[in-house]
């Protein structure tokens, strides 16, 4: 996918949470531990709902936001294609599994973050800090109920 607008960003933000939810709901099918299967399904729901979430923006968001460009800023912040799955969370357990999609809304974060560094246009600014704020509450309440799972 070629990234040149903000636009750009969130179709791929929405592209990342489907391929996760994709991969997450086919490995939950292969983990054999119980409590693993419960995270991954629990996280393979959250991971749609992020992904209708994203999606809604692009609908509403001010077109002139959704129109910035953003290509300059993208090179020196690259976006890692999440387009297949290998398996990786089939013989997890529940930490390292959570520890995994941490890891991965960090970076969505952080992309977040520095293109909102750079952008000088308000509409802009002010989309892309809903869009990390929505991605860092619900980041964390994931890794609520997760501990919520543990304590099981």
């Amino acid at each position: 996918m070629q990234i040149e607008t903000i636009k750009d960003v969130l179709s791929w933000t929405v592209d990342f949470h489907k391929n996760l939810k994709e991969c997450v709901t086919h490995c939950s099918k292969q983990n054999q531990d119980e409590r693993a299967r419960m995270i991954l399904n629990y996280v393979s729901g959250h991971e749609a709902s992020l992904e209708r979430m994203v999606e809604g923006f692009l609908s509403t968001a001010n077109r002139n936001a959704l129109d910035t460009w953003c290509y300059d800023y993208i090179g020196k912040h690259p976006i890692v294609e999440h387009g297949h799955c290998d398996s990786p969370f089939k013989e997890l357990d529940t930490d390292h599994i959570m520890e995994n999609i941490v890891n991965h809304h960090e970076q969505v974060i952080e992309l977040y973050e520095h293109l909102y560094s750079r952008v000088d246009i308000d509409s802009a600014k002010e989309l892309l800090e809903t869009v990390k704020n929505v991605e860092e509450n619900e980041i964390k309440r994931m890794v609520q109920t997760a501990n919520r799972f543990s304590d099981m």
